[in-house]
């Protein structure tokens, strides 16, 4: 029941929408993290790929994971052979997040795959997949939101923060990220 007070919303006793089976998993996972995942030396990438596995998790050929990301709900990941989450990610995947082959999300990024409805009285739970696309970079503390895609190849800027689709082979950057050219990659000699 919602109640209100002097235009106040108190939420106090709204229900989750997590099923106690999506909690219990939750749980277990976090005990494993602190104790199996977090402390593990940072060349041990086959390790937590393994872990990863087992909640579900899928995880491609020689995919780099630091020990330092936390990720929700391991069973909403999905990453590409060879793509990489540097140190200090956090995945919030209440719904699927996936990493492309080659792709890169620098350290302390946060990629968050749900919100909540402000504009309704009991703010529901709304959650959208992200998409990082083949070849992305995903630069250094960059806040990504639901429902997202990064094109393949793009870049996006530091600090950034996207709330829309970024095209393929393109760079953006700022808050809201824009798109302001176009990737070339040149070639060595």
């Amino acid at each position: 029941m919602i109640m209100y007070s002097n235009n106040k919303i108190d939420l106090s006793n709204s229900r989750s929408p997590h099923s106690f089976g999506n909690k219990l998993y939750r749980v277990v996972w976090a005990c494993v993290w602190l104790l199996l995942f977090r402390p593990s030396p940072k060349i041990f990438h086959f390790w937590r790929r393994a872990l990863l596995r087992i909640f579900g998790a899928e995880i491609g050929k020689k995919v780099n994971i630091h020990p330092s990301v936390r990720i929700w709900a391991p069973v909403n990941l999905v990453m590409k052979d060879f793509s990489c989450l540097a140190s200090g990610v956090d995945c919030y995947c209440v719904d699927k997040i996936t990493i492309g082959e080659h792709a890169t999300v620098s350290q302390y990024c946060y990629l968050c795959a749900a919100t909540h409805d402000y504009e309704h009285v009991e703010m529901p739970l709304i959650s959208a997949p992200i998409k990082i696309g083949t070849q992305a970079w995903v630069t250094a503390c960059v806040f990504i939101g639901p429902g997202v895609e990064i094109g393949e190849g793009a870049v996006v800027g530091a600090t950034s923060t996207v709330v829309k689709n970024i095209p393929p082979w393109s760079v953006a950057v700022g808050n809201p990220a824009k798109v302001i050219k176009k990737r070339e990659i040149m070639r060595g000699e």
